[in-house]
This record gives C-alpha cells, structure tokens and sequence, in this order.
C-alpha cells in the first residue's frame, strides 16, 4: 500500500511512472553519468530549480534510488547510526531505521560513521557501517539479515560501499590489517567467498564489475597496484602495478571496455618525492631510548612519520618494529601517483603489456575519474579540472573551477555538462568538452562530501545537512 500511494505521488509531480535507477555509488557500474536522457537544468542552486529539499541528520554516504524510493545512511545524534528511506517524489522520509553496534569506529577528524553509500535493488537495500558491519533490509525497513564486521583497524573509519550484482552483495575492506574482498548470497548474507587482501593496508575503492570477453571480473584498487579477480571464486586472475600506497578512488569502466584507474598520496607525486632513511639511521636519530622499536613520542621531528605513525604502525600495538618501518619504506618508494588506462584481456603481471596509457600530472585524491563522451575527467585538490582523451590520454585541457579547496565529492555528467562540488559547498557546472569551460557556479554553504545521483531529469545532491532535488522548473 505504502508503495501505491509513493507511485501515485510521483505521477502527480511529474516524475516518470517507469522511473529509472541509480541502485549504489555513483549509480550503474559506478560510473557517474546520468541514466536517460532528458535534458538537465545547468544552473541549480540553493534557491534554483529546487523540487524539494529535506532536512538530514550527518553522513557522507551518496544516495542510491531504486523505483519510488531514495536511500541514504545517517548518524542520528553522533552516535546512531541509521538508513533512511525517503520518497523519490516529495523527499519525504518514509522510514528510519537503526543499525546495531557494540562501539564505535576511530573515524578520521571529517569523517563520518557513514561514510560508505548503500545499495539497493526493486527488493533489497543493504547499509555498510564501520562499527556495525553489513545489515541488509527489505524496502519496508525490515532487517532481513546483519552481518557483524568492525570496527576495523583503521583509524579514518570504513568508506567503502557495498555492490550489489545479480544474486551476491560485493564488498571490498582494505585497512591496516585484515583487509579482504568478499562475495556475499544477497538472499542471506552468507559468504561465498573472501579473498585475503592482507598485502593491502588502508584504502578506500569501492570495486567494480568489469565484463571481458563476456566474463565478469571484480575490480580494485589497492596498495600500489590494481587487481582483477575471478567473479565466481575471488581468485585474483590479473594485476597492473604503478600506483599510490593509499587508493581512494573507485574505478570507472568506459564505453569501450577500457578501465581507468587513478591513485593519488603524498610523497608519490614527480619532484615531490617522500624518502624515508634506512631503519639504522632512522632509529640512530629518533630511537631514544633505545629500546629497537619506535614510539610516536619519539617521531615527532620526522617529517614522513609524525602524523603518519599509525600508518607505520599496521598491527596498533604503538611500537613501529623494523619490519613495519621496512614495509612503510617501500611504500614510499614505490608508490606512482597516476592515472592508467588498461585494457582488457590481462593476465597474471600485466603492467607492462596492458597499460593503454598514463598520466601523470593533477592527479585526484578523493575523487573518482569520471569517463564521458568520449573524454576522462579528473578533479584534484585546488579545483583542478583536467580533460583527457579516452583513447590516448592525451591531455585536452587542465584549469581551475570555481570551488578551489578539496574535493571529496566526485564529478557526475549528463546532458554534455560535469557537475562538481568542492567540500566547501561551491557548486561547478562545465560543459562536457576538450576545451571545457564553467558555465555556472552556486554556494549551498555546507560541506559536500556525497556524490549526486542524476536520474531522470532530476539531480539529487546531498550536504552536509540536507537532500536537494532539482530538475525543470514549471513549464521548461
């Protein structure tokens, strides 16, 4: 009854009956462009072309919507950690619900406990939480099954979301120790397979389907490298390396079946290079008490380590040993920060046979490459937005938009415009072109860390505070 009277309410506002989806992270395939093809208003902003605007409680997460219905994650009060159900018509919230936990994860200083972005499909929505783990529900609010994880060892908390793909729920929880890619039965939460990523410390990619020759393959981004892996087994089938020791960055799979990959971290970038000294130097200087481990009081003067000593640190017991510091050592000397075009077909090492190209300069941290018409789009810190060709990564344009402070949002496209939006709030509209230019700017002021969703006309646009909907103003 509850979904008639939602259906009824969409066809009276306008919104399509037969409505399409944008079921997880920047929607289908995580890809972050428009599903349909009606025409999008460029110049939305906190007063424009507004349908409705709700009220939230905090979260990162990024909305998915599935028929009449919009999910989001949310911590209620700093410490419950909720989903919420709203109507895809008026924003209306239909239903709330509140996951378990015993305790609550370290989360980086503007971090979220929900970070990570639901998914959902026309029965099922399932919520990540750090401190709670996976818990799934019908589209009533119902919990159908919960399956504990966390906190996991990672003091900036969990961030990335679960995938649903036919009859299995993907995960992929890289951390500091206990990292793993896991395939799930969506009916039931039961395993049916986890591969160990232990190599892999910290990171942060939502992984992706690729289909190569008709099969599936499950993509990420890890330490260093990136990793194809068998869809029925979890069996890594292929890899390609030269890239950052910290990935926060999901992949993208273009229209011609090429993946484009990026990874950004300090001390990878050209000229800018961090080199940690050999362990008997290093400890000559900072080991005070000579004790053969390393503490956090003791670091505080080194430059690569003072406010990276957790990282160092993979198991927490507060005492870097020299294996740790070895470990942490080639990381920095072997992370590239890049973006890679490979193709498809890989197998086993395929760094040097499947690398259609590589870029080097204005590398994004937080935001995801976003492939479109033809073209790659990078946004790095600053405000800098590059245009490259898909096909050679030949570099079209790099220049500064209008928001020019962090970008943890991704870039989003449809109807030949990229839509950006800086931590800050400022809203950036480019047109989709070689020679891209800024063709509107808006302030919502509050922080922006979700990525829209852009379905049918409508953008849904998540702050720190609240959940926009735009779309045509009457009679457009």
């Amino acid at each position: 009854m509850l979904r008639a009277l939602h259906l009824l309410a969409a066809c009276l506002i306008c919104i399509p009956c037969v409505a399409a989806d944008w079921p997880q992270f920047r929607g289908p395939g995580s890809r972050g462009v428009a599903v349909g093809t009606s025409a999008l208003p460029a110049d939305i902003g906190p007063e424009s072309h507004v349908l409705w605007k709700t009220e939230l409680p905090s979260g990162h997460s990024s909305p998915a919507i599935v028929g009449s219905e919009i999910f989001l994650t949310a911590v209620r009060d700093k410490e419950h950690l909720e989903t919420l159900c709203l109507d895809r018509a008026t924003g209306k919230i239909i239903w709330r619900v509140e996951a378990p936990h015993k305790t609550l994860e370290q989360i980086h200083g503007i971090g979220s406990y929900a970070q990570p972005s639901p998914a959902a499909d026309g029965q099922r929505v399932v919520a990540m939480f750090g401190s709670s783990g996976l818990v799934c529900y019908d589209h009533d609010g119902h919990e159908l099954w919960h399956r504990e994880m966390g906190p996991f060892n990672d003091e900036f908390g969990a961030a990335s979301s679960p995938i649903i793909e036919d009859d299995r729920i993907i995960l992929c929880q890289d951390h500091d120790t206990g990292s793993f890619l896991a395939a799930y039965d969506k009916a039931t939460g039961q395993p049916l397979w986890q591969t160990d990523r232990a190599e892999f410390s910290r990171g942060y990619c939502t992984p992706v389907v690729w289909n190569v020759g008709g099969q599936r393959q499950i993509v990420a981004v890890g330490t260093l490298r990136v990793c194809g892996y068998d869809w029925n087994t979890g069996r890594e089938l292929w890899t390609v390396r030269g890239l950052s020791r910290v990935n926060c960055m999901t992949p993208v799979v273009g229209a011609d079946s090429t993946l484009i990959v990026a990874g950004w971290s300090a001390g990878g970038e050209p000229g800018e290079r961090i080199a940690l000294e050999p362990w008997a130097d290093f400890t000559a200087q900072y080991d005070a008490d000579k004790s053969g481990t390393l503490e956090e009081k003791e670091v505080g003067a080194s430059v690569a380590l003072k406010t990276r000593f957790t990282q160092c640190d993979r198991d927490k017991d507060s005492h870097v040993t020299r294996a740790e510091y070895d470990e942490f050592q080639m990381l920095f000397d072997k992370s590239q920060n890049a973006v890679l075009a490979i193709k498809p077909g890989a197998s086993g090492d395929s760094s040097q046979t499947h690398v259609a190209w590589k870029y080097d300069r204005a590398v994004p941290f937080c935001a995801s490459p976003l492939w479109y018409d033809g073209r790659v789009f990078t946004i790095k810190d600053g405000g800098i937005l590059t245009c490259l060709d898909a096909a050679s990564g030949r570099p079209r344009k790099s220049g500064r938009v209008t928001g020019g402070n962090n970008y943890y949002a991704s870039p989003v496209a449809g109807d030949g415009k990229v839509y950006l939006l800086s931590q800050r709030g400022t809203l950036s509209v480019v047109s989709a072109a070689n020679e891209w230019k800024v063709i509107h700017s808006a302030e919502f002021g509050e922080e922006v860390y979700a990525t829209p969703a852009i379905v049918d006309g409508r953008i849904y646009l998540r702050t720190s505070g609240h959940l926009y909907c735009f779309g045509p103003s009457a009679g457009e």
